[in-house]
């Protein structure tokens, strides 16, 4: 049974995910009932057509979290295998800040920087990314005058949570014991 936030087990923390996004939906007021969709996917999606890795690239996504999301099917089979836990929010996140960093107009940048903050770093964002309070901080002190580096320091927060975290759940799933046989 799920009993205190600190004690809950894996199961009861994707299961309770679920439910909070699929309420999330419900919520919404469509404008038809034709509208109203509510996502579930009984098969996680297949990565993108991308070359298949040679069994030692794979082999070294293990240990490199860099390694997996330079590699187009490593972070195409992430992104499922996150989207299955419904905890795909992290690398959205990242990936959003690897793209702001090639932004070079300044207009362009602040819009950018707008919509990464009000979709992953403010309280309540739809998307919003667990970072600590002083990360927060920095990041939003960052956002007055937004750089290709206002992000870093949350960005790298995540890297590790990813690599501490997501990396090894996804090492230990079907998406990625189906790659190395």
């Amino acid at each position: 049974m799920c009993k205190g936030l600190a004690a809950l087990p894996h199961s009861c923390l994707e299961r309770a995910k679920e439910i909070k996004i699929k309420l999330g939906i419900l919520l919404q007021k469509p404008d038809s009932v034709g509208d109203i969709v509510i996502p579930y996917n009984e098969k996680p999606e297949k990565p993108a057509k991308t070359h298949k890795p040679s069994l030692d690239e794979a082999l070294q996504w293990r240990d490199s979290l860099d390694k997996l999301l330079q590699n187009n099917y490593g972070l195409a089979s992430f992104k499922s295998f996150l989207k299955s836990e419904f905890s795909e929010e992290n690398l959205e996140f990242w990936i959003a800040c690897e793209d702001y960093k090639k932004i070079k107009s300044p207009a362009k940048m602040a819009e950018k920087a707008k919509q990464i903050y009000e979709e992953f770093i403010q309280t309540e964002a739809p998307k919003e990314v667990n970072i600590d309070h002083f990360t927060k901080d920095i990041t939003m002190k960052n956002l007055v005058e937004p750089s290709l580096s206002s992000f870093d320091m949350a960005q790298k927060r995540i890297h590790a949570l990813m690599e501490k975290d997501s990396l090894p759940r996804f090492v230990r799933s079907e998406f990625y014991q189906e790659l190395i046989k």
